[in-house]
């Protein structure tokens, strides 16, 4: 079977995109700026939107969104589990590396652990699922002072060059790199990490962070960031498949 999908639909999912926050009432005019489609196709692309609940058509002839977007988001956020799109990356990192993979999200004015991949051979650092640290100067804690809450600069000039590099600030054996991670609206999710015995970091280090920042574009890139901020961060990222997300066991009936 072929892949070219149907012009009608990708188009009709076009005008949806065209709404931001900020924007959330637009005109035919405003639909014409965004999209090049002549302004008949769009009216027509409305009216049928319009009728499956996707868009509303308001008085003064201006169009929001429809409740069935609103029901469609629920759906996703009960069916969205951020375990099933980070997992799989990591144990892939990790895979390559033969190192750890770790994601680090803030919580209480620190970096948790939420998830942690460790290979079952060689010496490595030990850290428990859930453990919080501060943003110190560890590869990690360099990504949260800048990107997160506490930074908050983004992409400006003092941005650290990517992935951040740390050794000996949580013991004298480990380094780490790390890279941030962006989703939805190019809102900062956390921060994923590569570490291991300096020595094997420092052997690898060349070859292991395209495989970092390839990692991180693909999760980025699954969350929702835009493509031009992902291009931004991640340009020197080796090719990397998209890991899937982790299947879901199912429950076992009721006796």
């Amino acid at each position: 079977m072929g892949n070219d999908g149907v012009v009608a639909v990708e188009r009709a999912l076009a005008l949806l995109d065209c709404f931001r926050p900020g924007e959330e009432r637009l005109a035919l005019a405003g639909f014409a700026a965004r999209v090049p489609l002549h302004k008949t196709t769009i009216y027509r692309l409305l009216n049928s939107l319009t009728r499956a609940g996707y868009v509303l058509r308001q008085a003064d002839g201006s169009y929001t969104l429809g409740p069935r977007v609103l029901y469609l988001g629920r759906v996703y956020e009960r069916g969205f589990r951020m375990s099933d799109w980070v997992m799989p990356r990591l144990q892939e990192l990790s895979h390559q590396t033969g190192e750890t993979a770790t994601w680090y999200v803030e919580s209480q004015g620190q970096r948790l652990c939420l998830f942690r991949v460790q290979p079952q051979e060689g010496m490595h650092q030990h850290m428990i699922q859930g453990s919080l640290s501060p943003f110190d100067d560890s590869s990690t804690g360099q990504v949260f002072r800048h990107f997160g809450e506490a930074g908050r600069h983004a992409l400006g000039e003092r941005a650290p060059r990517l992935p951040t590099f740390s050794t000996g600030v949580r013991d004298g054996y480990t380094s780490s790199l790390s890279v941030p991670v962006f989703g939805q609206d190019d809102q900062f999710m956390g921060a994923m990490t590569l570490s291991g015995l300096a020595d094997r970091i420092a052997t690898g280090r060349k070859g292991f962070a395209p495989l970092l920042l390839a990692q991180a574009e693909s999760l980025g890139a699954a969350l929702g960031a835009s493509a031009a901020l992902r291009s931004r961060l991640y340009a020197k990222a080796a090719p990397a498949r998209a890991p899937a997300p982790v299947p879901r066991k199912k429950k076992a009936p009721s006796a």
